[in-house]
């Protein structure tokens, strides 16, 4: 292994409750536009679609309530949620608990490279790791996002944007680790055969937590921490797989 590619949104930063919030209010907008009476708060939405970037979101809420969209309709709402997002995310986003150590110390040690591949816009990600002070561990260029960095704009669990970070980074699937906390996550990962190191340390609750372990399990995720205290360790047992 000598390759970390890092999920963004509660995984380096405390982001994805933010964001939630702002998409539901948008969410809730087209869904009053478009006649259907469910509305969502940020932890549901952000329940039912953990892991998605507000495309993916978009186009699950039009399969689930039977609504179409012009493609320059989603295009506008996209663009529209993303202002929002980042403004918030400027203002309120936290590193991850327990991640920036770990972080110096990959940096420091120069034994693994370093990248950042996510569902969410770019200019989002750029400003959440700039907000909590981890753009200085990340090449600018190793900065992938599933929404703005392919030619086709997709979301997790599709694994082109792995395959196109490996391929930027010249990298093969097998030589990286993806550190993932959601279930879309992981299977981007899983689909591009990249073996994943699943977190649970962002969701609330030992309840939760639990629920996700067992989750990622399921998918196929051999090697799990709760806190990134135990990345360290974690790695090791997927390098000895």
């Amino acid at each position: 292994i000598t390759q970390l590619l890092f999920d963004c949104d509660n995984t380096l930063v405390l982001s994805e409750e933010l964001a939630f919030v702002a998409c539901a209010a948008l969410s809730n907008e087209l869904l009053e536009a478009k006649g259907v009476s469910q509305r969502y708060t940020g932890p549901q939405l952000m329940a039912e679609f953990v892991g998605q970037n507000f495309r993916g979101v978009v186009v699950s809420l039009q399969k689930k309530y039977g609504f179409d969209l012009e493609p320059k309709e989603l295009d506008d709402l996209v663009g529209q949620e993303l202002g929002r997002v980042i403004a918030t995310l400027k203002e309120k986003a936290e590193p991850c608990e327990g991640v920036m150590p770990v972080l110096d110390k990959l940096y420091a040690e120069k034994k693994y490279g370093l990248a950042v591949v996510s569902s969410s816009a770019l200019s989002r990600v750029q400003a959440s790791v700039e907000k909590v002070g981890q753009a200085k561990y990340f090449p600018p260029d190793h900065i992938f996002s599933a929404a703005t960095s392919l030619p086709v704009p997709t979301t997790k669990p599709d694994p082109a944007i792995y395959l196109h970070a490996c391929k930027v980074i010249g990298k093969e699937p097998g030589e990286c680790v993806a550190v993932e906390d959601s279930k879309s996550g992981a299977l981007s990962g899983i689909r591009a055969g990249i073996p994943v190191l699943g977190y649970v340390g962002s969701y609330e609750g030992e309840m939760k937590q639990k629920e996700m372990n067992a989750l990622l399990k399921e998918l196929g995720v051999k090697v799990i921490m709760d806190d990134w205290a135990d990345f360290e360790k974690c790695l090791a047992e997927i390098e000895a797989l």
